[in-house]
C-alpha cells in the first residue's frame, strides 16, 4: 500500500486547508482510513478517521472544525480544516489499517511520509 499527502503548508490563525492523499494498492476489507497529525515535541495523535462502513470519528479539539471524506473510488482522502489555530501546526500523515485501533501502530498499519501544517497567531 502507498499513500501519498498533499496540501500542506504555512496559515494564519483562522485559515483553511485541504489535505489530501492518493492511496494505491489497498486491497484489503475491512480498512480503516486516518489522518495522524505529529507536533514537535509531542505523540503521534489520530484527527480523524472513516472506516470501511462509512462511521468516523474526530479528535475532540477538531470537532467542528476539520472533515474527513473519501471518493466513491476509494483511492483519494481528504482533510478539510477550518479556524485552524496553533494547536493545529503539526505534520500530517494519511495512514490506512486493518482496523481503526491499528492506526498508531507502525507495524500494523501503513503511512505516507506526511505534509507540513504551520499555523502562525
Amino acid at each position: 500500500v502507498q499513500l501519498a499527502e498533499s496540501g500542506g503548508g504555512s496559515v494564519q490563525a483562522g485559515d483553511s486547508l485541504r489535505l489530501s492523499c492518493v492511496i494505491s494498492g489497498l486491497t484489503y476489507r475491512p480498512y480503516c482510513m486516518g489522518w495522524v497529525r505529529q507536533a514537535p515535541g509531542k505523540e503521534r495523535e489520530v484527527v480523524a478517521h472513516i472506516d470501511s462502513d462509512g462511521s468516523v470519528r474526530y479528535l475532540d479539539s477538531v470537532k467542528g472544525r476539520f472533515t474527513i471524506s473519501q471518493d466513491n473510488t476509494k483511492k483519494f482522502l481528504y482533510l478539510e480544516m477550518s479556524a485552524l489555530n496553533s494547536e493545529d501546526t503539526a505534520k500530517y500523515y494519511c495512514v490506512t489499517a486493518g482496523d481503526c485501533g491499528w492506526l498508531l501502530l507502525p507495524l500494523h498499519s501503513y503511512s505516507g511520509q506526511g505534509t507540513q501544517v504551520i499555523v502562525s497567531s
